[in-house]
């Protein structure tokens, strides 16, 4: 480590911000500011500097600082990440570029809207629907370790939408359902306590659905949770042809 670093010396880093305000610009254009920092400082600190001392009207989304809430992603240096999980010192001494997540409509700044991708996760009804109705008395909905690996991993979605970003089928079509929602579609499909597999399957089978996806897999390796967003997506292309096909075989079938 070098003497600076050790010493938490502090540096001064040349952030370039892709600016959208729309009551004076017709097209997003791009602001340079000069900001101190030291070794410990994020991306997303940087940009709380510039707010606080340099431009008070840069707007930009975030919550918990702790990779958590998923509400800090943009494109830093032409790859979705989250700017709270983003060092300055990792692109230090050369220029940094920030700009909202790609593939979104810029609201203002880096404020994409996300209208879109809500109404596409609401349609998949993303919490546990009970197989059937049961009361408290019953007790819980017990699981062995089994039956949670088969869900777990693809539970840690934080709807951070850089799998969105990192995706090129879904900017070529906004329609997609996308990587993310059929990550968590898949979460509540593989869970045992769950009873609405049937009616998301619709949507998995549908032209917008998981067959649209052109297998390019970015969407797992910027995945800050590694919840392998590709992988759901190749299950989900598995089920959907099981489905397909059993289901054509049982409708041949003669009826008894």
């Amino acid at each position: 480590m070098s003497e600076s670093a050790s010493s938490g010396a502090t540096r001064t880093i040349e952030i370039e911000v892709l600016r959208y305000r729309p009551e004076q610009e017709a097209e997003p254009v791009w602001q340079s500011f000069q900001v101190p920092f030291t070794d410990d400082m994020s991306v997303l600190q940087g940009l709380q500097y510039i707010k606080d001392e340099l431009d008070g009207t840069l707007s930009f989304r975030w919550s918990c600082r702790m990779a958590i809430c998923g509400s800090c992603g943009m494109m830093i240096d032409g790859k979705p990440r989250l700017s709270c999980q983003t060092f300055l010192r990792d692109h230090y001494p050369g220029k940094l570029r920030v700009e909202a997540l790609a593939h979104f409509p810029i609201e203002r700044d880096l404020v994409v809207s996300v209208d879109g991708f809500v109404d596409k996760l609401e349609s998949i009804k993303p919490y546990i629907v009970p197989k059937e109705p049961r009361a408290l008395s019953q007790g819980e909905h017990l699981q062995t370790p089994a039956q949670l690996e088969q869900f777990q991993q693809f539970s840690g979605c934080i709807n951070c939408m850089l799998c969105y970003s990192a995706c090129p089928q879904f900017g070529l079509d906004p329609s997609f359902i996308g990587p993310g929602v059929l990550a968590l579609l898949h979460r509540y499909n593989a869970d045992s306590r769950d009873g609405a597999s049937a009616e998301r399957m619709k949507i998995v089978g549908a032209e917008e659905g998981v067959w649209h996806c052109t297998a390019v897999a970015y969407c797992s390796e910027v995945c800050p949770k590694h919840v392998d967003p590709a992988h759901a997506v190749n299950q989900n292309k598995v089920n959907s042809a099981k489905d397909y096909f059993l289901g054509s075989a049982a409708a041949k079938e003669p009826a008894k």
